[in-house]
C-alpha cells in the first residue's frame, strides 16, 4: 500500500471498532470525510457506502465504496477492508482500496490500530505530479492527525469537536507568536518561527507526529479480505 499509518490506543476493542465502523462516529474524527452514509444493504453482500468531502465552502466531492469486516479471528485481531471511487471530475482521487487492522497490544487495554491504503489519481501526468508533491503527503498527514484525534477521544474522553477547537486555538497562538516577533527584529522572528515549528503540541491537541508512518519489519500485508471486494 502506498500510505501506512499506525497508532496505539488504550481502549477496549469494542469501543474502537464502534467508533471506526459506525458512519456517524467515523465522520466525527476523520478529517478526510465530511459525510459517510451506509447505503441499503443486500443480504450476503458487502456493505456499500457513500462518502463526501467538503473541499471548499461551495465544493463537495463525493464517491461510493464497498466494505467488509472480520470481527472474530483466531488471533483475537480484527480487520476491515474497502474499495472506493469518485466519479467527480474535480476529485484527484479516482479509485483506491485500503484496510484497517485492530491488533490487541501486549497490555490488555491497548489496541494497535493501523491502516494501509493506496489510490489511483486522475488528470494524467499532471495529476500524478500533483499527487506526489502535494496531495499524497497531505493525505498521509490528515490520516495520522485523525488517528491521534481518535486516540484522544478513546483515551481521555476529549470529543473530536473539542480536540479540533484545541488544535485551532494552538495554531492561532503560534501564529500570534510569529506575528508579534516579526514586529521586533529578524532574530526574534527566526526564534519565533523555530519555536512555532519545533515546540511539541499540547498533550490534548491532535498531532500527526505521534503516529508511525513507516511499517515496522514483519508487518502483515494486505488482508485477503480485500481480494473478495469488487471494484466500485
Amino acid at each position: 500500500m502506498g500510505l501506512y499509518i499506525e497508532t496505539r490506543i488504550r481502549t477496549g476493542m469494542e469501543t474502537l471498532w464502534e467508533r471506526t465502523q459506525e458512519p456517524a462516529e467515523h465522520q466525527r474524527w476523520d478529517l478526510r470525510f465530511t459525510e459517510i452514509d451506509y447505503l441499503p444493504r443486500v443480504a450476503d453482500e458487502p456493505q456499500r457506502f457513500r462518502y463526501a468531502t467538503r473541499v471548499l465552502p461551495f465544493l463537495v466531492v463525493a464517491g461510493t465504496g464497498v466494505s467488509a469486516g472480520e470481527r472474530h479471528r483466531a488471533g483475537g485481531d480484527r480487520v476491515s477492508a474497502l474499495r472506493f471511487a469518485s466519479p467527480h471530475p474535480l476529485s484527484l482521487l479516482a479509485e483506491g482500496s485500503g484496510y484497517w487492522r485492530y491488533v490487541p497490544g501486549d497490555e490488555g487495554d491497548e489496541v494497535r490500530f493501523l491502516t494501509g491504503y493506496d489510490y489511483r489519481p486522475r488528470w494524467g501526468r499532471l495529476g500524478r505530479v500533483a499527487d506526489r508533491v502535494v496531495f499524497r503527503p497531505l493525505m498521509g498527514w490528515a490520516t495520522a492527525w485523525s488517528f491521534d484525534r481518535l486516540r484522544l477521544w478513546c483515551e481521555y474522553g476529549i470529543t473530536p469537536e473539542r480536540s479540533r477547537t484545541h488544535w485551532q486555538l494552538e495554531l492561532a497562538l503560534r501564529a500570534l507568536l510569529v506575528a508579534g516577533a516579526a514586529a521586533w527584529t529578524p532574530a526574534a522572528l527566526i526564534v519565533a518561527l523555530a519555536a512555532a515549528v519545533l515546540v511539541p503540541p499540547s498533550s490534548r491537541t491532535p498531532a500527526a507526529r505521534r503516529c508511525l508512518r513507516t511499517p515496522p519489519p514483519k508487518t502483515a500485508g494486505t488482508p485477503r479480505l480485500l481480494d473478495t471486494l469488487e471494484r466500485t
